[in-house]
């Protein structure tokens, strides 16, 4: 008779709150936020995105002591409660009776569920009614497992942490299979009060809290008493992940992958899509392509004096305080900031700037140093005369002199570098300028930059692939052209002379512009514009003469893509920042490698023949062609322009870029197997001096990273593929010759010099001039 009077006075009740309950079946497809993760090609964490911090983990993945401590700490009778605890409530309800003014929740894990998932946080009587019956909806529809998967999945667990995968990373730097009795029970205490339980703010706290835990789970039979006697001892030490680029120089990198990302999926794909993210990124060779361009930026900007300080702060008060607060860029260590404390004509005293501890406050200790005669030799001027007490700059600690530090500057002229697979297009490295701290712009493929001579093997390709050979005579000497308005265009060397007839490798070694322009007019500047657009350096390049000479605008990542084409044999290749992309259950959504591989799928091996893999990919040029411009270039490193790179010792290719009054500096070359570009130039484009060119500052820095990059690696020659006949020629004519002053020239079948020449002396080279006039004069546009 009871039973039947409750229920008659609770059904209505029940009734009215039932109405327009959400939904709960949704939480079987459920899809939390989950962080997307960017890898380097070696498999390292490069970059994180999220505006929740969480990673999603099955229950099967989550330890026993992980659950027990969240059941002991929020819910000792889950597994045998129906949806709510009555106990619960009714030792809230008296609670509340007693008059405390905070009212105790007493919800059950599945209760949060249902909260957090389903309804909102308003503390009400209606909400906390309708949260049981969605509860007991809930746990009627789905397992304990699942129910408590969504919970430890799902639940805020403090700075910007979501779920105890995502919490077990930011707070320990661990696995939740790594963890300690102590430290789950620090995480099972933070539901309650996240903000609270800070661990360095609020450390004492967190320690209670997190004991308080540990004696449940022992009360709970889920450890013993010598086991919470041993995690009660153990000390509350929070070791947060630190997760930057900046650790391998790789911000201009990571923003790069960002964007397109962001691009492809939408900005919600990629912060809560859980997108898991190979790049190509090697993080050896990242650092070496930053270290190169780094110190060939110093070198220049060097050169060129002390700028001067960054600023001034009072000396009357602790230094450390102001020079804590002034912000540094986190990408170019080992520089530091430091502030002059006394200084002297032969040497100055420096205080470092202080790091902050995990709270954020500036730690006590004041380091100091010195900045002798020797770390500010580069100025040309004595301490005294560069700074007084007060003034900020950046310092860099010498190797091996503990306390002794070398005065540094931010560099005015900027740059950018990339390496590359030249038989994939996998960027290895990307550098888009000194500090990604200090501008996020990215000159290595956001910078709209003239390649000067450095376009002239797109050139040259072009002739090889139409008629011309390594040896076709080509003339140095003045031309005027008509530009079409009546006035006359007149190139000129970067020398200002001209020297006469000389093979066509001779103006690549060399970089002659005159023979690069009366090149470019006698096979056409229409032919030379489809070709650039073949190797994707210009979408649309007016055909005009000066193009020819690298007057138009294009980026280091098309440049040192149409390089890499070359080094290939020919082959197009897509430059490319990411291999592949999983979603968050591992399905692949994309990869780079579009090779089709046939027989791989084969179910079980029976003698079948082994898998192909099928390569689609175009051919952009005569792999014979490829070879010949390899071949020139290579001449450029033995005694050309780029003769700077050749102390390496390596099998290397290359060609340097020197634009008008010198705003624009350029080297791209590749060795068998790796590609590398690098440019130089200021954001707001000015000649970079009157002697500049890149033989001087560009090839150097492509020599200092090809030789950290092939420091291990044996001298490998350059394919020579099939058809290619290699002849013994005189330098300076071309013709088959043996001994001092002679190279290996690299001829098409049918194209090479004739065996003999009906005589020698004057009369040979009268032959040989004759020869090359008559290739002069063939043609689109003739030059004479």
């Amino acid at each position: 008779m009871l039973f039947v009077l409750v229920a008659g006075v609770f059904a209505p009740v029940v009734w009215k709150y039932e109405q327009g309950l959400p939904d709960y079946s949704q939480l079987k497809n459920y899809e939390p936020p989950v962080m997307t993760r960017v890898h380097a090609a070696d498999g390292s964490l490069l970059a994180e995105y999220s505006r929740e911090r969480r990673l999603y983990l099955p229950s099967a993945e989550i330890p026993d002591l992980v659950k027990h401590a969240f059941i002991s700490a929020e819910d000792r009778n889950f597994y045998s409660h129906w949806g709510f605890d009555p106990e619960g409530i009714v030792r809230a309800g008296i609670i509340f009776m007693q008059g405390s003014r905070r009212i105790q929740g007493a919800s059950t894990i599945t209760q949060q569920v249902a909260k957090n998932f389903l309804l909102n946080a308003d503390r009400t009587f209606e909400r906390k009614i309708r949260e049981i019956l969605l509860s007991i909806r809930i746990e009627s529809a789905y397992s304990k497992e699942k129910i408590l998967e969504l919970y430890l999945n799902e639940i805020y667990l403090g700075l910007s942490n979501y779920g105890v995968a995502a919490a077990a990373l930011n707070y320990f730097n661990k696995s939740v299979h790594e963890l300690t009795i102590a430290e789950v029970a620090y995480l099972a205490a933070l539901p309650k009060e996240p903000s609270s339980l800070n661990p360095f703010r609020d450390h004492d706290r967190a320690v209670e809290r997190r004991n308080y835990v540990i004696g449940r789970m022992e009360e709970d039979g889920y450890i013993t008493a010598k086991q919470a006697n041993e995690a009660r001892a153990e000390p509350l030490v929070v070791n947060p992940r630190v997760l930057t680029p900046n650790s391998i120089a790789a911000g201009f990198f990571a923003e790069e992958v960002r964007r397109e990302l962001s691009e492809r999926y939408g900005e919600q794909k990629l912060y809560e899509g859980g997108l898991s993210v190979r790049t190509t990124l090697d993080p050896k060779i990242q650092l070496m392509a930053r270290k190169a361009l780094v110190d060939g930026l110093v070198r220049y900007d060097e050169a060129y004096g002390w700028h001067g300080t960054l600023k001034t702060i009072d000396m009357s008060q602790d230094w450390g305080v102001p020079l804590a607060d002034i912000p540094s860029y986190g990408d170019i260590k080992p520089w530091v900031l430091a502030v002059a404390l006394d200084v002297g004509d032969t040497t100055m005293r420096v205080g470092i700037q202080p790091e902050r501890d995990k709270t954020g406050a500036i730690v006590a200790d004041r380091k100091t140093g010195s900045v002798t005669l020797d770390g500010v030799k580069w100025t040309g001027r004595r301490p005294k005369g560069l700074v007084k007490p007060g003034d900020i700059f950046y310092v860099e600690p010498v190797v091996d002199r503990d306390g002794e530090y070398r005065l540094r500057q931010i560099p005015e002229v900027s740059g950018a570098s990339i390496a590359m697979d030249p038989f994939t297009g996998r960027v290895l490295a990307m550098v888009g300028g000194f500090s990604f701290d200090g501008s996020e712009f990215n000159r290595a493929t956001q910078a709209q930059r003239q390649p000067g001579s450095s376009l002239k093997p797109f050139v040259y390709a072009a002739a090889l692939d139409n008629g011309y050979t390594p040896t076709s005579t080509l003339l140095d000497s003045p031309i005027a052209i008509d530009d079409g308005s009546g006035h006359l265009w007149e190139p000129h060397n970067f020398e200002g002379k001209s020297s006469g007839p000389h093979p066509l490798r001779y103006a690549i070694e060399h970089s002659i512009n005159l023979m690069t322009v009366r090149l470019a007019r006698d096979i056409g500047m229409p032919l030379v514009v489809e070709y650039t657009k073949r190797f994707g350096i210009y979408d649309n390049l007016p055909p005009f003469l000066s193009m020819s000479i690298g007057a138009g605008e294009t980026t280091v990542l098309r440049m040192i893509t149409g390089y890499s084409m070359f080094a290939n044999g020919g082959k197009r290749v897509k430059a490319t920042l990411i291999d592949r992309i999983q979603d968050r259950w591992g399905n692949t959504i994309y990869k780079h490698d579009e090779r089709v591989c046939e027989g791989c799928d084969a179910a079980t091996w029976d003698n079948q023949p082994e898998p192909t893999l099928i390569d689609k990919r175009e051919q952009v040029i005569d792999p014979l062609t490829a070879y010949q411009i390899t071949s020139i270039m290579e001449g450029v490193i033995q005694r050309g322009t780029g003769i700077a790179i050749k102390e390496v010792g390596k099998h290397l290719a290359g060609k340097t870029g020197t634009t008008n009054d010198a705003k624009d500096l350029w080297f791209l070359g590749y060795s068998p197997n790796l590609a590398f570009g690098v440019f130089m130039g200021y954001d707001n484009p000015r000649s970079l001096g009157g002697s500049a060119q890149a033989a001087l500052y560009t090839a150097p820095i492509f020599r200092d990273f090809m030789n950290m990059a092939l420091k291990d690696t044996p001298d490998t020659p350059f394919r020579i593929p099939p058809g290619i006949k290699l002849i013994s020629v005189d330098v300076h004519s071309g013709m088959r010759a043996t001994g001092p002053g002679t190279s290996m020239e690299a001829f098409k079948p049918g194209t090479g010099p004739p065996d003999t020449y009906g005589g020698w002396g004057e009369s040979a080279r009268t032959s040989s001039r004759a020869q090359g006039e008559r290739s002069l004069g063939s043609g689109t546009g003739g030059l004479y």
